[in-house]
């Protein structure tokens, strides 16, 4: 059974003790594909060294996180663009729009969506979507920019039957985590309403760890919880949601 994490951020500080040890952690549970965001140019050294250690598994994405998008956010989009036309990456990732911690950078936020979603299409990627109470603002800019060559994942999906329509109806698959397995999370409600065709799972490492770890640090490991969840929500065996959402996974990245 091989199983994908879309969504891990094994650079991350938090791992800075035991990083090795997690990951073989998790490819001993059969997560051997780690795909990793960005998150702005401080991270970049951090994500180029995770991926010369682990060639063969980690698949790297960039971009600029929209909590960081501040008032230098020109100057990290700089940074973007120059990766992006220096090497291979699998994503534009992660961008979109939060308005949890501030709405001051509103603007700047969705000036930097737009940008990136644009090199996603220059560069033929996909693109890997944040959204923190944002989903019209997000939404608005989706409905600017749609077409074939827009696709991607929307990340850590949490919002409505609706809302998840809309945001496969724009070429986005449903980045499926933790959030699934909390008593109050909801999407679990109406989850079997969306064809697995449009699923991929994720954990947000070091973030939203599943239950019975929540509140705990998260690592891709815990993917399986996430995993045996679905497996419940669909009524399907565990080994053809890996097998599932693996090829999702493939369609999205390319590999």
């Amino acid at each position: 059974m091989i199983l994908t994490d879309t969504h891990t951020h094994l650079y991350s500080e938090a791992f800075d003790e035991d990083r090795d040890s997690v990951i073989q952690k998790a490819m001993a549970e059969g997560i051997t594909r780690f795909f990793v965001p960005a998150i702005d140019a401080s991270y970049t050294d951090a994500m180029l060294a995770l991926e010369k250690s682990y060639p063969e598994q980690v698949f790297l994405m960039m971009g600029l996180h929209p909590t960081h998008v501040k008032e230098n956010y020109k100057e990290e989009l700089q940074h973007v663009e120059r990766m992006l036309a220096e090497r291979m990456f699998y994503a534009v990732g992660e961008i979109g729009i939060d308005l949890y911690w501030d709405r001051r950078f509103l603007k700047q936020q969705q000036a930097a969506f737009r940008i990136q979603i644009d090199w996603a299409k220059k560069y033929k990627l996909p693109i890997v979507i944040h959204c923190r109470e944002a989903f019209d603002e997000i939404f608005e800019i989706l409905e600017e920019k749609k077409g074939a060559d827009l696709f991607g994942i929307f990340h850590c999906f949490t919002g409505t039957l609706e809302q998840a329509k809309r945001a496969i109806s724009y070429n986005m698959k449903l980045g499926i985590g933790g959030v699934v397995t909390f008593k109050n999370g909801k999407i679990d409600t109406f989850l079997n309403q969306i064809p697995l065709e449009h699923i991929v799972l994720e954990t947000d490492a070091p973030y939203l760890a599943p239950v019975p770890f929540r509140g705990k640090r998260n690592e891709s490991a815990h993917l399986v919880k996430v995993l045996e969840k679905l497996s419940v929500v669909y009524g399907r065996g565990v080994e053809d949601i890996a097998l599932i959402t693996t090829e999702n996974s493939k369609q999205v990245f390319g590999r």
